[in-house]
């Protein structure tokens, strides 16, 4: 029904994320105005009107939906568009502002989506380092490859499920167990009072980045990087 134009989702907050639990729907004012005048000598002609129109109508409102979606640019002159949301705001800055400060010239395999399959997926570099996305749900948020290093880094948005946990940490060891390149784990929070209700959870031997502080990473792996600032 959004599709023919009866229906509109989210009319009184378009950019409200596609998993949200307030989504909403409600008549499109069109369709009411025909419903209204069934039975009456204008009903006819409404309802012709309608449907000769409904394709505009529905295009009309894609294009309202689009203009809310969060823009991510992936690498120079070329941009994705994923659902709108806090979640897509937060893999926006790990892609847009983790990424350059603590993974230089690395590049994007994978972004995951709320509203799609995926929002970006470079199927080729993925089956060189010997993976390949079958099941969406359980990949990570964000997939970057970092090749002087030889670093797959497997990027979760706390926004989504969670951060990397114990659990978690054992479930991407077995979904990449045949990758060859070095796994580098990281949870990203969107600010600190998010961080610190989720730190108990965060598994050793991962990283974690807050936003809301982009040029800093939290390091639980030990002794790796000890010693005087």
């Amino acid at each position: 029904m959004v599709q023919a134009g009866i229906v509109l989702y989210n009319p009184d907050k378009p950019d409200r994320a596609v998993n949200s639990p307030n989504a909403v729907y409600q008549i499109s004012p069109k369709a009411l105005g025909v419903i209204k005048a069934y039975k009456s000598s204008a009903f006819d002609s409404l309802l012709a009107d309608f449907i000769k129109n409904q394709s505009t109508l529905s295009a009309q409102y894609a294009h309202e939906r689009e203009m809310n979606m969060v823009s991510v640019k992936i690498k120079e002159g070329h941009h994705i568009q994923i659902s709108p949301g806090k979640h897509s705001e937060l893999i926006r800055d790990i892609i847009e502002q983790m990424a350059p400060r603590f993974l230089p010239n690395s590049t994007l395999i994978y972004v995951g989506d709320t509203g799609e399959k995926w929002g970006y997926y470079d199927q080729e570099l993925a089956g060189n380092l010997l993976f390949n996305v079958q099941q969406h749900g359980k990949m990570p948020d964000v997939i970057l490859y970092v090749e002087d290093k030889k670093w797959l880094v497997l990027v979760e948005s706390v926004t989504s499920h969670g951060p990397v946990d114990s659990k978690r940490y054992i479930e991407l060891e077995n979904l990449f167990e045949n990758v060859t390149a070095d796994k580098v784990y990281i949870s990203a929070f969107p600010d600190k009072k998010t961080f610190t209700h989720y730190a108990q959870e965060i598994a050793w031997e991962t990283e974690a980045w807050i936003a809301d502080n982009p040029t800093h990473m939290i390091h639980f792996n030990g002794d790796k990087f000890i010693g005087p600032h």
